[in-house]
């Protein structure tokens, strides 16, 4: 990429995304705020709560940034049917999801907001993953070895889950994986 004119801030904990972002060969650094409300209004769209929390978290920024940075804040979400799948609150509750995905198409939607002192974008990229009917064996052997509890979903496609159970994928591999690199890499270049 050209000589981009602004100091990246990376807004996550999530090795995941910093491996990711990295990925891009543009330097940036980690900077994470704590206690974000990552709430959002019940009437909202379902593909558009992951997009909602990543302004919300950009907002959150904003007073701490400096002219010359460019903050990325993303969130991502899985949605089955009606019903969003955020982090597991426990091992139970990821058992519980890892069921109800089992065998079911489902969609994982993370929204990005990239900001300046002048400028804001925010988007949503949308991948559709099918798993295998799990056995309650492999849900439990998942959840005891890899501990999940990170991951919308309770799921990381790039771990043995993945390899075992993703039976069909439609969109974007590394959005499962939390970060929609490619968009994110062209909606960088409209900042240059």
């Amino acid at each position: 990429m050209r000589s981009f004119p602004y100091h990246i801030i990376l807004a996550s904990n999530s090795p995941r995304r910093n491996e990711l972002l990295a990925g891009l060969d543009v330097p940036f650094e980690v900077r994470v705020l704590q206690d974000i409300d990552e709430s959002y209004p019940a009437n909202l769209p379902t593909t558009g709560i992951a997009e909602f929390i990543a302004r919300k978290k950009a907002a959150a920024y904003v007073g701490t940034m400096a002219d010359d940075e460019l903050v990325i804040t993303a969130d991502t979400i899985v949605i089955l049917g009606d019903e969003v799948m955020g982090k597991p609150r426990d091992a139970a509750d990821a058992k519980r999801m890892l069921g109800e995905l089992s065998g079911r198409p489902h969609q994982v939607a993370t929204g990005v907001t990239l900001t300046t002192r002048q400028r804001q974008t925010s988007f949503t990229v949308v991948t559709d993953v099918t798993f295998k009917q799990l056995d309650s064996d492999e849900i439990d052997y998942y959840v005891h070895t890899y501990q999940p509890m990170d991951k919308a979903g309770a799921y990381g496609i790039q771990e043995w889950i993945g390899y075992i159970g993703v039976t069909a994928l439609k969109g974007s591999y590394f959005n499962v994986m939390g970060l929609p690199v490619q968009r994110i890499y062209e909606a960088l270049r409209t900042f240059i």
